[in-house]
């Protein structure tokens, strides 16, 4: 939604998403919150505790019957698995989502690897589609006055226009925007702990035709999952960049990264939101 700086701060029920780049501290900023006043939404928790969680215990459990000691184990329901996800631990959601190449080294087949693909997109719709429920459970159930939409790295690539006019409607968008110094170190980051991403789909074949032709290789096989996503991440940031910047010129407000660092509290956000709301409202 589009709003006055002084609109905003008259609101009795402040609604917030927080768009941008895995990384560029949109949890962080989040947390700064008072917990008792902002009912703070994961994007990513939702996708993993509900719409992937099936899927994500279905591969936990696969790796396990590859163990003769636990496989026994759990044919004879002596033993059951869950995944411990928090806002704060979402590994289980990587773990699921994976890695393209070698087998042997832990990667996936391209028709699994895109099957994952498919169902985290799917997942991420629904959990941005969920916003304007949640914003009313927490408002009428847990007396929550505010809420923050914690939103996934991946949302603005999300081919589902509902997802994102569910999120303008009801929420008040800010895109936290990575400098290129900060873009460089989330960069770093994944060179030196890959972790998996998702792609579209059309971003993924490009990407991975011209990874096989620069490495001479001709099947995915091939691939060294780990040298895939640290040679793809760079090309994935510049790829969702003007992404981001469209959705906030078009529907929200762009906040710079750094200035998150400035945040102690919500006073602070609030008057951060105001004066780039101001701002931007007299630049354009």
């Amino acid at each position: 939604m589009r709003l006055s700086h002084e609109k905003f701060m008259r609101l009795e029920y402040k609604d917030v998403t927080l768009l941008g780049m895995s990384g560029v501290g949109k949890t962080t900023l989040a947390n700064k919150l008072p917990k008792q006043k902002w009912f703070h939404y994961s994007g990513d928790y939702r996708i993993g505790t509900k719409y992937l969680e099936e899927p994500i215990l279905d591969n936990i459990k696969k790796q396990a019957m590859k163990v003769d000691f636990l496989r026994d184990l759990l044919r004879s329901d002596s033993i059951y698995i869950c995944s411990n996800i928090s806002v704060n631990n979402l590994d289980p959601i990587s773990s699921f989502l994976g890695k393209i190449g070698n087998p042997d080294l832990g990667g996936l087949s391209v028709a699994e690897f895109k099957q994952r693909q498919r169902l985290h997109h799917d997942a991420e719709v629904g959990a941005m589609k969920d916003v304007e429920s949640f914003i009313r459970k927490a408002k009428e159930i847990y007396g929550y006055a505010h809420f923050i939409n914690d939103a996934g790295g991946s949302v603005c690539e999300l081919d589902d226009p509902g997802a994102l006019e569910t999120l303008v409607k009801h929420t008040l968008i800010i895109y936290i925007r990575a400098d290129e110094d900060m873009e460089q170190q989330l960069i770093q980051r994944q060179i030196d702990n890959p972790k998996p991403l998702y792609y579209q789909e059309a971003f993924l074949d490009e990407k991975l035709s011209e990874y096989l032709k620069s490495k001479g290789a001709k099947s995915v096989e091939e691939i060294d999952p780990d040298k895939f996503v640290q040679w793809t991440f760079p090309k994935l940031v510049a790829h969702r960049r003007p992404l981001y910047e469209d959705i906030a010129a078009r529907y929200g407000y762009t906040i710079d990264a750094r200035e998150i660092g400035n945040v102690r509290n919500e006073s602070d956000f609030l008057l951060l939101i105001r004066d780039t709301l101001k701002s931007q409202a007299r630049a354009a």
